[in-house]
């Protein structure tokens, strides 16, 4: 049993939520446990009775009640030599604020059971001033590209408010099987997550629904260049669903290189590699500390460099996204 403690609130956490400045301190206080906390008045801010989503202020000072049998707070350990070298020859721009990655196809974002090796764990060798580079977003593990994490705790709340106010523009490059009709356009089309039976088992797949669990999914287009049965074609997200790029490309008919799940047998063409042929190539946001909008990309590679090679295709090839392209 440990005492009464009380701690400052930090600058980099200003603003942040009291629930998750209490989970990022405390993990193994559970988010029905700190309500009653609440409730009773034993955790309090400056004195005074608070809810869990409060926003907290630089230099407030927290109360934290004796707490029965909390292990101590778990760092991450730090990545083997192999993982921190390999991370910081992802980097490809950073400042006091942001480190832009080219994020390697097939390497995950996030661990999981069967995940030992994940980008979120290789970070904690970007660690500076005890502040370990966050996560703001996610790109799948077959999916390659560039990725932004934030440096500090308050560049990782705007960022991270950023990507989920729409505020971030995307453009994906994808290798499609044939072409679109017409060249360029948008796709406007809701998707749902739905349990299919697949061969002798279940397996959750995205679809194009009209349900109401349905959720809106918007995607622009345009072909690039095309070759014979395949099409570079740049893809841009105006909404963020799962999947939605794969979905939308394959109920174009036109599915996405290497995408058994979505694009089935049409998805494979000879001489080119069977692994997925996506890739986020560029992205535009505002910057958390400025405000001011700032582009940034990632070099084409993997196996999508030597497809891109095969065909002769522009590896810096710009998309010029139309203002009205949505009208």
């Amino acid at each position: 049993m440990s005492g009464v403690q009380t701690r400052k609130v930090k600058t980099d956490e200003e603003g942040m939520r009291l629930d998750r400045w209490f989970k990022a301190h405390f993990p193994q206080v559970r988010h029905g446990e700190l309500e009653k906390l609440l409730r009773k008045g034993q955790v309090r801010v400056s004195g005074g009775r608070v809810k869990a989503n409060r926003r907290l202020e630089a230099g407030e000072e927290i109360r934290i009640p004796p707490l029965s049998d909390t292990p101590k707070e778990k760092k991450p350990q730090p990545p083997n030599k192999a993982d921190a070298e390999a991370v910081r020859k992802l980097i490809v721009f950073e400042d006091d604020e942001i480190i832009a990655l080219n994020k390697p196809f097939g390497l995950a974002v996030q661990g999981g059971t069967k995940t030992k090796q994940h980008l979120d764990g290789m970070l904690g060798a970007l660690e500076k001033d005890g502040e370990r580079p966050r996560l703001v977003h996610r790109l799948d593990k077959d999916t390659g590209g560039l990725m932004i994490v934030a440096k500090t705790r308050q560049a990782a709340q705007r960022l991270g408010d950023a990507f989920k106010g729409h505020d971030v523009d995307k453009t994906y490059w994808a290798l499609v099987a044939g072409a679109p009709r017409p060249h360029e356009g948008t796709i406007d089309l809701p998707i749902a997550k739905k349990m299919m039976r697949i061969g002798e088992g279940d397996e959750e797949r995205v679809v194009p629904a009209d349900s109401d669990d349905a959720k809106k999914a918007i995607t622009d287009y345009q072909i690039i260049e095309e070759a014979g049965t395949v099409s570079f074609l740049a893809m841009r997200p105006v909404t963020g669903r799962t999947h939605q790029l794969r979905v939308h490309a394959a109920a174009m008919g036109c599915p996405i290189v290497g995408d058994g799940k979505y694009g089935g047998p049409a998805a494979k063409i000879e001489g080119v590699s069977p692994k997925l042929h996506l890739f986020c190539r560029s992205m535009t946001f505002p910057h958390p500390k400025t405000g001011r909008k700032m582009t940034l990309s990632a070099p084409l590679q993997g196996h999508m460099l030597e497809t891109w090679k095969f065909f002769t295709f522009d590896k810096n090839a710009k998309a010029e996204w139309p203002e009205d392209l949505r009208s």
